[in-house]
């Protein structure tokens, strides 16, 4: 949202291809980000600025990750700390959470995981919304199906009810709940706190929501806040709800209900007052009668359903989305695109968008950074999109003389003009594929995000199309 002031992260790590790896992971995420070689040359930059989170490297010359997080959480106690390390064990996350870290990250780390370990981290600092007057700022919405949705958040903003927010991945799930946050004149300039549920085993994701007490569990060698107590007055967002244990859906029950709980080890019930948006692509009806999901809880969370539409529900959205990202994306870059053609517009149009406004983001992104032109053109929308709006067939050659063929003949030909046909398609994805591996010195995990797919679809592609290192 603009407005907003950007997050300050410190990545520290003695690999300079790591650390400007994850470098423009973090800015594309628009963050602030500084970086460090080392602990000592963290603890200058603690020194002479402020931040919200450090990202360190477990294993470093002089002063590794350990260290510099004892010494964060001796003179820094606000700061959060996420620590990485190629040497990941139970033992080392144990020991990692001990001494204060918020979390433990292996490489090679996904960015879906760094990007939803990050989010859960600075939850804590959501800055107040008192100088927003529109909850909608920023948001695209100007479809019926979306106008709905603004027009139920309004309703709900007064009230302290439980919303569930269902709807595909991708389709702002997220930023439906900040609107309901920022709705809420009562609760808009206190916490918004968010968990990704899923992202965290049982065991880690009670003692997040509900805190511990020192000596509750091995590794358990303070007090700890958990999630409901940080948003306190607030909002806290439970996302991927589905995840929940039967264990654990028996204790949100009864936040639900009578907005107590303990901390793990505690015997002393604490009050919380807080609003709870809990969110999921599935549909929790199905999870109830398939009994893997409390038929009480269902409907204590359903109070207010609201039904996210996928971007193919949203036609008259998706010109001005397309807009919104080529001119965003040409601004963080400093490349001028203008602008999309309209035949490229018309592909994009046409197409389903499976993974939704994400998926129309991350191929925005690409589209503008690898582009030649002043303004997007056919050729800069990735094939796999052209094929499925355009399809593809044999065509009639020019050359041909009309001579009538037999159908074995017909059909032979037409398999070795299949076959050459599906090379010839390659041959662009492999240069294209080969060209972003280039630009970032083939750290596939920044590749597979500019690219607009996912790690697993890029290594089957490296495969399939005999690239090599």
């Amino acid at each position: 949202m603009e407005g907003r002031l950007k997050q300050r992260i410190l990545v520290v790590d003695d690999d300079p291809l790591i650390r400007g790896s994850l470098y423009e992971v973090l800015r594309g995420q628009d963050f602030d980000v500084e970086m460090a070689a080392n602990g000592a040359e963290a603890m200058d930059h603690l020194k002479r600025r402020e931040f919200q989170l450090v990202l360190t490297d477990w294993k470093m010359p002089q002063v590794d990750g350990l260290n510099l997080l004892g010494h964060i959480k001796s003179n820094y106690p606000d700061v959060t700390v996420i620590l990485m390390t190629g040497f990941g064990s139970v033992n080392s996350a144990v020991e990692a959470m001990r001494e204060g870290a918020f979390d433990y990250l292996t490489k090679p780390i996904q960015p879906e995981e760094l990007e939803a370990t990050i989010r859960r981290a600075l939850s804590q600092y959501a800055p107040p919304f008192d100088s927003i007057d529109d909850p909608f700022a920023g948001i695209i919405g100007e479809d019926p199906s979306m106008q709905k949705v603004f027009s139920i958040v309004r309703s709900v903003a007064e009230v302290p009810t439980t919303v569930l927010l269902e709807g595909e991945s991708g389709t702002g799930k997220r930023v439906i709940a900040q609107a309901i946050h920022r709705a809420d004149t009562k609760r808009r300039n206190q916490p918004f706190v968010e968990i990704s549920c899923g992202a965290l085993p049982e065991t880690l994701l009670e003692s997040e929501l509900f805190g511990h007490v020192k000596g509750s569990f091995t590794g358990a060698i303070r007090d700890k806040q958990g999630r409901f107590e940080v948003a306190d007055g607030g909002t806290i967002l439970l996302d991927e709800i589905d995840a929940f244990s039967q264990a654990l859906q028996v204790k949100l029950l009864r936040v639900i209900q009578d907005r107590l709980y303990e901390r793990v080890g505690d015997t002393r019930t604490m009050r919380v007052d807080v609003r709870i948006i809990a969110a999921t692509n599935r549909r929790l009806v199905d999870l109830v009668k398939a009994g893997k999901f409390r038929e009480d809880l269902y409907y204590r969370l359903n109070v207010i359903s609201l039904r996210l539409p996928s971007l193919r529900e949203r036609q008259r959205d998706l010109p001005m989305l397309v807009n919104f990202f080529v001119e965003r994306n040409s601004r963080a870059i400093g490349k001028t695109v203008n602008g999309v053609s309209e035949q490229a517009m018309d592909i994009l149009c046409r197409y389903g968008w499976p993974g939704n406004v994400r998926e129309l983001e991350n191929m925005m992104e690409r589209a503008v950074i690898l582009t030649r032109h002043s303004r997007l053109e056919v050729e800069d929308v990735p094939e796999e999109i052209r094929a499925s709006v355009l399809g593809g067939g044999r065509t009639e050659s020019a050359e041909s003389d009309g001579a009538p063929q037999s159908s074995e003949q017909t059909e032979a030909e037409a398999a070795a003009d299949a076959a050459s046909l599906k090379e010839a398609l390659r041959m662009p994805e492999r240069e294209l594929i080969l060209k972003v591996l280039a630009e970032v010195r083939w750290n596939r995990s920044e590749a597979a995000k500019r690219l607009g797919i996912h790690r697993s679809t890029l290594y089957q592609k490296i495969r399939q199309l005999g690239i090599q290192d």
